[in-house]
């Protein structure tokens, strides 16, 4: 079971994500009544710092410039103003990250729907995951889309066409369909269409 606890939280006084988050706040009452503004069904923090975390470790940090949780059936958050994610491992040392334009915590579900210009980068090796939609699934601490997907690595870039599944420290890297997938040279990756005509290599090329 994962639990989200916060740091630091102006604008809300508590944040449940699902049955295994919780969330506490460092400022008085006074103050989360000046900074939060409700509507019905509605609550709404700034600058969100949380911590995820799983059998006693920090598993990852969030932060976000603007949240809105929305108070209906099914639940759901909001992070509309982009959000940052570090992982990290058994030592605390951070060992990937994501970055989002836009995101949706649906709560009863434990997932997350990251969209427009998604990142995750694996800070130890380089290779960097970049796509338009991607699932995290924090309960098996993976990521997965049906969508385009690159994966850029020192000595290529595999276009994935049909989407591929992932950990979050971007490694078990698993693709949906061989077939949509294509290795270009680093010095025309940035460049060639996504169904250029370089041969296709097999799912298990990519770095586990």
């Amino acid at each position: 079971m994962m639990h989200l606890a916060s740091k630091y939280c102006t604008g809300i006084a508590a944040l449940v994500m699902g049955c295994f988050f919780l969330m506490s706040c460092e400022n008085d009452m006074t103050t989360v009544d000046m900074l939060t503004k409700k509507t019905v069904g509605v609550e709404e923090a700034k600058v969100v710092e949380s911590y995820l975390s799983q059998d006693g470790y920090v598993k990852a940090k969030l932060t976000s410039p603007y949240m809105l949780r929305i108070l209906e059936k099914p639940p759901y958050i909001e992070f509309p103003q982009s959000l940052h994610v570090d992982f990290f491992d058994s030592l605390a040392n951070t060992e990937s990250y994501l970055d989002a334009n836009y995101a949706k915590y649906l709560v009863d579900d434990g997932k997350v729907l990251l969209q427009d210009s998604v990142l995750v980068v694996n800070i130890r090796n380089g290779d960097t995951l970049k796509t338009q939609k991607l699932w995290w699934d924090q309960t098996k601490q993976q990521f997965y889309t049906d969508d385009t997907a690159y994966i850029y690595q020192p000595d290529k870039t595999i276009v994935a066409l049909n989407g591929l599944q992932a950990a979050q420290n971007l490694t078990n890297i698993q693709f949906f369909n061989s077939r949509g997938i294509i290795a270009l040279p680093q010095d025309t990756a940035q460049t060639a269409p996504a169904d250029a005509t370089a041969a296709p290599v097999p799912a298990d090329s990519a770095r586990k």
